[in-house]
């Protein structure tokens, strides 16, 4: 397994590239100094208004839309988080400590939101969901804050290990360390990347994410709603903290700032990566024609995806859903029956569905019309088959068995607005109007350019540069075409010469020297 990260740095934007043996597979973009309101924020918020309906509030954290918090994203501590943060606000609370605090009995699980929230409180939020389309973010007040190996959780005394953690031993080993070192009215989550992790590891990660309570702390007791008290590191540095494992080979950047602060960071989180940052700033191109995925990224992300053999999806997207349909197109395998060349092409596909449900980061309803196959087998095959190929996607999902019409149905958890890319050119020759100008007055035009240059300008050894197919038109017919009637009309030679990058209508003229004519 190889996975390398290429980073290309704009003013602008970072667009973060990861790859797995040299095959994009997640495309990210993050806008420097900017409020994204990306998962993972702590805001004070104010509540704007309590929805009895929908069990619901809306809460105003500085964005266009008011967030939206639904009663079951309350957190059962959430009376506890909501009297710390009034007694920061009013100075009474005066350590960031939780060992001396009073914290308050859980809320009911099936409670109404009036009796926990008041219009006009203020309330710490996280973030889950980023904003999307025309909705707010979606935010919870269970406060969650991630390190590398540990996640911290105040009011809680709980630990939690990773169901990915399966050893038994290894289990009771990091619950005994992390009840030895966590501070009391904290809980604690292990992540799966803990395991076997040295004891100073752990506390290195879990001192960080206290220091980042007390700024959470701190930030309370001198902020006003809506302010964001607590951001999420950059979705670079994020990405790295989630992903980074001993299969990480390479990550390419093109800036020596952002070269020095990745690396700067590798040496907090994993020192023995820390030769793994490349700086990569000499292709003319970019880094990422480098790598070739700007290639990959014009073949990705069309409505049109193709496969190997002639193999195709088709993706379209809805309001309620999306819905790719797999066609086999020409692709047949030489003594195979209907059936098994179905398989084949499913089983290719369910590899590229998964792909390009992580590249595009799709969310939601995804219902995927394979080809039909007629033995219970095979559809297990694909199930199967479709879930190995998802198992490295870290966003939440589920997927359903094949249906009696060969449908199957994926939800995936949608945290972000889904990556979109226009893969479409604008066409040089008509620039988007359908039309092109008529080839009689195209002519024209190169016959008052040619009389300006022989005639006027009195120029020699004069060359014209056309795309082939005008080259074609003015030379065709020999002693009696365009070009010939043109030096025999103004008594003058001159060369024509085809160039296939020119669109079209282009053209241009070179003197002796192929230096360009200024007409």
């Amino acid at each position: 397994m190889n996975n390398e990260l290429v980073i290309k740095s704009t003013p602008q934007e970072l667009d973060i590239a990861l790859l797995h043996n040299r095959r994009l597979i997640e495309l990210h973009k993050e806008t420097p100094g900017e409020n994204n309101f990306t998962v993972g924020d702590i805001y004070l918020g104010r509540v704007k208004r309590i929805m009895p309906a929908l069990n619901a509030a809306f809460v105003d954290v500085g964005y266009e839309k008011d967030a939206f918090l639904h009663y079951h994203d309350l957190g059962p501590q959430v009376k506890s988080l909501n009297k710390f943060v009034k007694r920061s606000m009013a100075g009474k609370q005066s350590r960031w400590m939780l060992s001396g605090f009073d914290t308050q009995d859980e809320i009911d699980k099936n409670g109404q939101i009036g009796d926990v929230l008041e219009s006009g409180q203020t309330i710490a939020v996280q973030v889950t969901k980023e904003p999307i389309s025309t909705k707010g973010p979606r935010i919870s007040t269970e406060i969650s804050i991630a390190g590398r190996y540990i996640v911290l959780l105040p009011f809680s005394d709980k630990i939690s290990i990773s169901q990915r953690i399966r050893d038994r031993e290894e289990r009771k080993r990091l619950k005994r360390l992390l009840l030895s070192i966590k501070p009391k009215g904290f809980g604690i989550i292990i992540r799966t990347v803990a395991e076997g992790k040295k004891v100073a590891d752990l506390d290195a990660d879990l001192s960080e994410l206290v220091d980042k309570w007390q700024t959470f702390f701190k930030q309370v007791k001198v902020s006003k709603a809506p302010f964001k008290v607590l951001g999420e590191m950059s979705r670079t540095s994020a990405l790295l903290r989630d992903i980074m494992n001993d299969s990480f080979d390479n990550i390419y950047v093109d800036s020596q700032e952002l070269h020095k602060e990745i690396k700067d960071y590798l040496l907090k989180i994993d020192p023995s990566k820390e030769n793994i940052i490349q700086l990569a700033d000499d292709h003319p191109a970019g880094i990422f024609e480098k790598f070739g995925i700007e290639r990959q990224i014009k073949s990705a992300f069309g409505r049109s995806v193709s496969m190997r053999k002639g193999a195709y999806l088709i993706i379209d997207h809805t309001e309620a859903m999306h819905v790719i349909d797999v066609n086999s197109g020409n692709r047949a395998e030489k003594g195979s029956s209907q059936e098994e060349n179905a398989l084949s092409v499913n089983l290719l596909a369910a590899e590229e569905i998964a792909r390009q449900l992580r590249l595009r980061d799709m969310g939601g309803i995804i219902v995927v019309d394979f080809i039909d196959m007629n033995t219970k087998e095979n559809r297990s095959k694909l199930f199967e088959g479709l879930k190995q190929f998802m198992k490295q996607d870290r966003a939440k999902h589920k997927i359903l068995p094949p249906s009696r019409f060969g449908l199957v149905e994926i939800t995936r958890q949608r945290v972000r607005p889904e990556v979109e890319i226009t893969t479409q050119e604008q066409c040089p020759t008509c620039k988007g109007s359908g039309k092109v100008e008529a080839s009689v007055l195209f002519e024209d035009e190169i016959v008052e350019k040619i009389e300006q240059i022989l005639k006027k300008q009195d120029k020699k050894g004069v060359t014209l540069l056309v795309h082939p197919f005008i080259y074609s038109h003015l030379t065709k017919g020999g002693l009696f075409s365009i070009k010939w009637k043109l030096m025999w009309k103004y008594k003058k030679k001159f060369a024509i010469r085809a160039n296939s990058a020119f669109h079209l209508t282009q053209f241009t003229f070179l003197d002796n020297d192929e230096n360009v004519i200024d007409i």
